[in-house]
């Protein structure tokens, strides 16, 4: 007897990075910013103290398509 698993669910997580591109590009129109002066810009050197959890660095490291 042959037995097939059955189809498992697919998650959000479970995305490809081009069908969450699409879903923003869809939703991109829902979400207008109101026009406003543009942001100042800072030099890198000035940038100090930034922490990055190291579960988000995990994260973006195991994401292929982020360049882990």
């Amino acid at each position: 007897m042959t037995t097939y698993p059955a189809p498992r669910e697919r998650h959000e997580s479970e995305l490809s990075l081009a069908e969450l591109r699409g879903a923003g590009a869809r939703m991109a129109p829902h979400w207008a910013a109101p026009a406003g002066p543009d942001p100042v810009r800072v030099s890198p050197a000035s940038i100090h103290g930034v922490v990055v959890p190291a579960a988000s660095a995990r994260l973006i490291d195991a994401t292929v398509e982020y360049g882990g």
